[in-house]
């Protein structure tokens, strides 16, 4: 098998990706064919079913692209499915303390680093075709378990989220961390230095979620391993540049009067 997303952001590899909320099987094809590292599949605020995800994830493995999946808060069944499935990871949205970062640890990992329920029969051990000590030692090796920090208890109990054994790394969440956060919490700026100090202090990972090239660019010369596009956020930026071709007003959409979309990148 080829080397694990895990192993490639460990040795130093930096990693771009796309954040996929809208179920779409030529979308994860196109983001293969235009040499995205990885897809990051999004369970937590994305329609998408364990069905339509093992679609996505098994066309993913056509073009040798590995799969993270998003998955709801505390949930440690779909951590379990997703990866019996094939995916090669895990964000878990929500992590608010060291003990929820164990347990996220402990849902991803078999034993004796976690809990997930052992099986060789699925998807991801080839359909019990691999050996199951080969099969176990290749996912706690190569499982990639990463958190978010969406609230100012996060950021306040970063350095101990961060130490959590086996948590590979962490991504802000902008949009619940801001919603979350009143006068008297740190900034969002304030907040992301403390995150990436306690990552850096930890020897951990850092995923970024970013809107465009530039931004993803300037991630990675700030020290992000691994970044990630909002795909949605990308393609409407997209869409409404192409509508400005039309010489013609542009047309008044029906229902609610919209309000001026807001151009930072979402999580």
């Amino acid at each position: 098998m080829a080397i694990s997303l895990r192993q490639r952001a460990l040795r130093g590899d930096r990693l771009i990706g796309v954040l996929l909320r809208m179920p779409s099987e030529e979308l994860v094809e196109m983001s293969a064919v235009a040499g995205m590292d990885f897809v990051l599949v999004d369970c937590e605020h994305g329609p998408a079913d364990v069905i339509a995800l093992r679609h996505h994830i098994a066309l993913a493995s056509v073009h040798g692209v590995p799969v993270i999946v998003r998955v709801g808060e505390d949930d440690p069944g779909q951590i379990l499915r997703v990866l019996d499935q094939g995916a090669q990871g895990v964000l878990v949205p929500h992590i608010d303390s060291r003990e929820q970062a164990d347990a996220v640890v402990a849902s991803a990992l078999y034993p004796p680093d976690g809990t997930r329920g052992f099986a060789t029969y699925s998807r991801a051990g080839r359909f019990g075709t691999v050996p199951a000590a080969e099969h176990r030692a290749w996912f706690l090796e190569n499982t990639l378990v990463l958190g978010m920090i969406e609230s100012p208890a996060a950021v306040a109990a970063v350095r101990e989220i961060a130490g959590a054994h086996r948590l590979d790394g962490l991504m802000i969440g902008p949009s619940d961390l801001a919603a979350a956060s009143g006068p008297a919490d740190p900034s969002l700026s304030e907040a992301a230095a403390a995150v990436d100090a306690a990552l850096r202090a930890e020897g951990r990972l850092r995923m970024d979620i970013v809107g465009d090239a530039a931004a993803a660019q300037a991630a990675f010369s700030d020290g992000a391993h691994l970044v990630v596009y909002n795909l949605a956020h990308s393609l409407m930026n997209h869409l409404e540049h192409l509508v400005e071709g039309r010489p013609w007003p542009r047309r008044t959409p029906t229902g609610p009067t919209p309000t001026q979309p807001d151009r930072s990148p979402k999580d």
